[in-house]
């Protein structure tokens, strides 16, 4: 059986180079390899997605969660669907203004001031080896379940298996693969979720063999209300605040191509968001004493379904890590390559060597995501501690600055240094943490008065600034 699945992995992985390098021949320069070339039309835009949104948290984090809390597991796609939902109304139209890069977009919200937009790259770039983190640990859970490979090597093994294509083929090959993985992913969950239910004597006896506080589909009776809240916040604040969703905006063919996308990707994300509950329920009725909660998905592929069907169920599963690390890897390589370059070296890339610097800046990103996924094994906690410490200040950045004129440059970096070392401080205190779930809620807070307050009390420093600015140029 293992040498099964590790001949199917092998396959798939080959096969997924093999597109990238169809996909990709006629790359010449970087924005072709970071953007394909903005020219991403609206099926390809739909599959990346979807593919991305389908990650690593849905499947394995999700039906891990659904294992332990019940109906609480849709919690992670409501709250994705609505981020992506959001994204599509205020930051679809974004895309007039072609930016490479979301600490561009960020920047030019406040006077386009390079302090705020050289602090937001370093702060997206690591936020962007944080999920390929995440990723890197998903799909190595699958591969060491499956085939009984240590943690360590599994994953590095699903390192170098997404590197190979993506340093291949750029954002071209990423957008190609990650349509066809979205094929993969939907066929596989929803089949995985109609046979589990089935296995287990249908959905009355799925139900009966769940404890009494699973059934509550708001979650509130295993996390209660305000950690039931936190969890769906912190997803879409890992949607809104995530660059690889950004890098659908700067990619895409036009403004309403990208807002259907996303309209498109929300719906069918939100109809999604039940299914790795009802897997991770069934899972739970078939075993309720499974060691570790993310083998809740593998466990259910190899004990019962049938092989052909199981390992189709994995090779989704491996999908899903996969199109989600190859989307951040490309959203990581451009901030490192087109912002921290040019602030470390003062200067910007040559032409004539910008694709193998991106390549060569693809590895570096890569390798540093796979060091720092050797520390941790468990999903759920490494996404929402990395979200809440990392993203609510960029997500309340890019909430004000399009939305409020006000908001100045000193408010923006106000509002990422608050809502950081507020997530680390409730982090820091464990009966807060037990109370709330996680701290995406206070540093969302602490980050939103932060920025508003120091906006108020600098507009009129920034008013005089640009007044003196104004009579110079006259």
């Amino acid at each position: 059986m293992n040498y099964i699945y590790i001949f199917a992995f092998a396959v798939y992985t080959l096969a997924m180079i093999a597109l990238s390098w169809a996909v990709s021949r006629k790359q010449t320069n970087s924005d072709d390899f970071l953007l394909a070339d903005r020219k991403v039309p609206f099926l390809l835009s739909l599959g990346t997605t979807v593919a991305t949104m389908v990650g690593t948290g849905s499947s394995m984090g999700a039906v891990g969660f659904a294992y332990e809390n019940g109906w609480a597991g849709a919690l992670y796609g409501l709250g994705g669907a609505l981020g992506i939902l959001l994204l599509a109304f205020i930051f679809a139209p974004m895309r007039r203004f072609r930016f490479t890069t979301m600490s561009e977009e960020l920047a030019f919200y406040v006077q386009n001031n390079q302090v705020v937009k050289n602090l937001i790259a370093f702060i997206i770039y690591a936020a962007s080896i944080g999920w390929l983190g995440a990723h890197i640990i998903g799909g190595s859970l699958y591969l060491s379940w499956l085939t009984g490979i240590d943690m360590q090597t599994s994953k590095l093994i699903i390192a170098l298996s997404f590197a190979v294509y993506v340093v291949i083929g750029g954002y071209t090959a990423v957008v190609w693969t990650d349509s066809m993985q979205a094929l993969i992913l939907f066929t596989g969950f929803i089949l995985m979720a109609y046979f589990s239910v089935q296995y287990v004597g249908g959905w009355e006896s799925m139900l009966a063999s769940q404890d009494a506080k699973h059934k509550a589909m708001d979650g509130s009776n295993t996390l209660g209300i305000v950690p039931a809240i936190s969890l769906a916040v912190a997803i879409l604040v890992g949607v809104l605040a995530t660059p690889s969703f950004r890098q659908r905006i700067y990619s895409g063919k036009n403004v309403a191509t990208i807002r259907k996308s996303f309209v498109s990707s929300g719906l069918l994300y939100l109809g999604f968001s039940i299914v790795p509950a009802i897997i991770g329920m069934s899972a739970y009725a078939i075993n309720s004493e499974l060691d570790n909660s993310a083998f809740a998905f593998p466990h259910l592929a190899l004990n019962v379904l049938p092989l052909a069907l199981g390992v189709l169920i994995i090779i989704a599963g491996i999908s899903a890590t996969l199109s989600s690390a190859s989307s951040d890897a490309i959203a990581g390589v451009s901030i490192l390559f087109t912002d921290i370059y040019t602030v470390i070296f003062r200067k910007t890339p040559a032409k004539n060597k910008s694709l193998l610097l991106s390549r060569f800046a693809l590895v570096i990103t890569i390798s540093i995501a796979t060091l720092l996924a050797m520390l941790s094994d468990n999903i759920i906690s490494y996404i929402t501690q990395m979200i809440a410490v990392l993203m609510s200040g960029l997500c309340v950045c890019g909430l004000l600055g399009r939305l409020w004129p006000a908001y100045t440059w000193q408010g923006a970096i106000a509002s990422l240094l608050a809502g950081m070392f507020t997530a680390l401080g409730v982090s820091a205190y464990t009966p807060l943490i037990e109370q709330l779930g996680n701290s995406i809620l206070p540093a969302l807070v602490a980050a939103a008065l932060g920025g508003i307050v120091v906006s108020l009390m600098t507009q009129k420093t920034q008013a005089e600034d640009a007044s003196l600015s104004q009579k110079t140029v006259l």
